[in-house]
């Protein structure tokens, strides 16, 4: 799965990479993204502007929001048989930018930070949907699609979140045939990416600065708190 990410960039360094208008009072660097929170995207409906997406897919036909905690991710697998994913994987998709993202060790909880070599910063395959409120208030919210782990992420966890490799996100936002856009839900390259362990204060939102991604032994684990 994909639970926490990294996106501590600078808003003209989105723009300038995807090109899209960055507004610097709606954006902010955020080390610890996190669900529920109101996060950059960009959608295949409006690829020039950075939006900002509930994270937590909340499905249009949803009686209760709180479903969104739920479907912070979606399986790449079975996108098009799912009922809460199926119509957005056919017309709702977006990028989700990204300069790393964190999972936790399976057998030791150990949290890891994840990204590609040289820091580069990326773009993860999300869908998007717009659920409204009984007042008619619209939340547009998204959730990260994943798909198996590859070498690097199989000795940490057993998903991990589909990283498009820079030609396919332009496919990603505007092809239509769902055939085409699954065989783009593959584990990125292992050997473009890196990993190491950082500190547990990566568990808690209220820690949201550059000391949650400097590398630390194992051994030096301490408490959160």
């Amino acid at each position: 799965m994909c639970g926490r990410f990294q996106l501590s960039v600078k808003g003209k360094h989105i723009s300038e990479r995807f090109n899209v208008e960055v507004f610097d009072e709606m954006y902010s660097p955020n080390f610890n993204c996190a669900p529920s929170q109101k996060l950059p995207v960009i959608t295949n409906i409006n690829p020039g502007k950075l939006s900002f997406f509930q994270w937590g897919l909340i499905p249009s036909w949803a009686k209760d929001p709180k479903i969104g905690f739920k479907l912070i991710n979606a399986r790449g697998e079975t996108l098009g048989e799912k009922p809460a994913f199926r119509s957005a994987f056919e017309k709702r998709r977006c990028l989700i930018p990204a300069n790393g993202f964190y999972e936790w060790r399976k057998h030791d909880k150990t949290p890891f930070r994840i990204f590609i070599k040289d820091e580069k910063f990326f773009a993860l395959a999300g869908i998007w949907e717009t659920w409204t409120d009984a007042e008619n208030r619209p939340i547009h919210s998204f959730s990260i699609i994943t798909t198996k782990p590859n070498k690097l992420m199989e000795s940490i966890h057993d998903r991990m979140p589909v990283i498009l490799p820079r030609e396919h996100e332009e496919a990603w936002l505007k092809e239509k045939n769902t055939a085409q856009l699954s065989k783009l839900l593959i584990p990125f390259s292992s050997i473009k990416m890196e990993a190491y362990p950082i500190s547990k204060k990566v568990n808690s939102t209220k820690n949201n600065g550059a000391e949650i991604i400097v590398p630390v032994k194992v051994e030096e684990q301490g408490s959160l708190f």
